[in-house]
């Protein structure tokens, strides 16, 4: 087939585009004489019909598909914003998150062995955050006043689900306890915020957003948390009712969680990382577990190393220390509450140890890593889910006298444009 007319240069109205190359969000990018336009879930090689609005661009038809195309398995794909490739071939697709953390390197001027992406997916999500907002259209199952949800495709907007085939089988029963509890708040004039987290001992639910709540309000939701057997419903962190502690084992640690804490997205994710961590550091003795969150790493590493633990929550740490009081047969463990972008462990603090490991936010360690950097700390192991970040943090430790052995990507957000990452670095 010969391949269509470009058209419709304009910056606005319906177009007939090639896609040349994937963003590093996922966007199929269209290089025009205007400039790039930005295509969500198209492919490379692809010709596609747009609407288009300046740079970016909404997906009306593929005129001609490439052979990598494959047909997602969700109904929801292309409206909500959750996922980004479910129509894209397993192995370009793997190809192409590798490439994500491959080309951040090489922009800093580092070339290291990349290992193949390793899939953490495993059983699904085991914890996502549901929006509920009040809405004049249609939802599902004739729920035709309240929207609850997911973002859709760079908006905004909730887009109304009740399944999501992401998610591991322990969320399940996630979605209509969320429908149940927006539907208790309703009308809901502002997004409303529903994290559910799958513990051992059942769903952790946090709900931000609902603003100050009556005493018949609360009333109704300690009685749908029963109905649902939530183990535990907070309200922006406070108990509103709890039928069980939310537990998770780490290690040999059984881990008390705070209302509404991070966790590695999967289970599978968290022990991928877990492990690489482990193996990287096998021999230390002396570990500091920076940006420690529960323990994720610190708990593991305690079977075989003292460890101090830094992290700026102060729950976590709380939920730590009472997980290593809970377990016999861990190395010394401290941890300290610290927040490390404003007050970095300085080179001086850091001469106690013999490996250390990084675990920041999405924004990277920046001062953290200008610190490690001027120390002489034999190993340090970074974690990351931001690529372009890490990279940035790796270039200082490089100027700083040390070598990146390797970096191996970790696939725990599939069907996304998110990787995280560890990194294994050595004086």
């Amino acid at each position: 087939m010969s391949a269509p007319s470009v058209h419709g240069v304009s910056p606005s109205g319906l177009a007939t585009l090639r896609i040349d190359r994937l963003g590093h969000r996922g966007d199929g990018i269209a290089d025009t004489p205007e400039g790039p336009v930005f295509v969500p879930l198209a492919l490379p090689g692809e010709w596609v019909e747009v609407e288009r609005q300046g740079e970016r661009a909404r997906l009306v038809s593929v005129i001609e598909p490439s052979p990598e195309r494959i047909d997602p398995f969700c109904r929801h794909v292309g409206v909500c914003g959750g996922c980004a490739f479910q129509h894209w071939q397993a192995e370009p697709y793997r190809a192409w998150k590798r490439g994500l953390v491959v080309e951040a390197l090489a922009r800093v001027g580092i070339d290291t062995e990349v290992a193949a992406l390793v899939d953490a997916h495993g059983e699904g999500r085991r914890r996502a955050t549901f929006h509920a907002r009040g809405t004049g259209g249609s939802a599902p199952k004739g729920r035709d006043t309240l929207a609850v949800g997911f973002a859709g495709w760079r908006s905004h907007a909730v887009v109304a689900i009740d399944t999501c085939p992401i998610l591991a089988p322990s969320l399940d029963g996630a979605l209509p306890a969320a429908w149940a509890l927006a539907q208790a708040l309703a009308p809901v004039a502002k997004p409303l915020d529903i994290q559910v987290t799958a513990s051992e001992t059942g769903l952790d639910v946090d709900v931000r957003g609902s603003g100050p709540l009556k005493p018949r309000s609360v009333a109704a939701l300690a009685e749908l948390a029963g109905a649902h057997k939530l183990a535990r419903l907070t309200r922006h962190g406070e108990l509103v009712l709890q039928r069980e502690p939310p537990l998770l084992t780490m290690g040999r640690a059984r881990v008390p969680l705070p209302p509404g804490s991070f966790l590695q997205a999967t289970a599978a994710g968290e022990a991928t990382l877990a492990a690489l961590v482990g193996e990287a550091t096998a021999g230390a003795k002396s570990i500091a577990d920076l940006f420690s969150g529960v323990g994720t790493f610190a708990l593991r590493l305690a079977e075989r190393a003292r460890v101090a633990a830094y992290e700026s929550s102060a729950p976590a740490i709380e939920a730590l220390g009472r997980a290593v009081r809970g377990t016999s047969g861990l190395k010394p463990v401290t941890g300290e509450a610290r927040d490390l972008f404003r007050r970095p462990l300085l080179p001086l603090e850091l001469k106690a140890f013999d490996a250390v490991v990084f675990d920041p936010p999405r924004q990277g360690a920046e001062a953290q890593s200008a610190q490690l950097a001027a120390s002489k700390v034999p190993l340090v192991v970074g974690v990351s889910c931001d690529p372009v970040t890490f990279a940035r943090d790796a270039a200082l430790l490089v100027k700083g006298g040390y070598r990146l052995e390797r970096v191996t990507p970790v696939d725990q957000f599939r069907y996304s444009s998110h990787v995280e990452l560890v990194g294994v670095f050595r004086r």
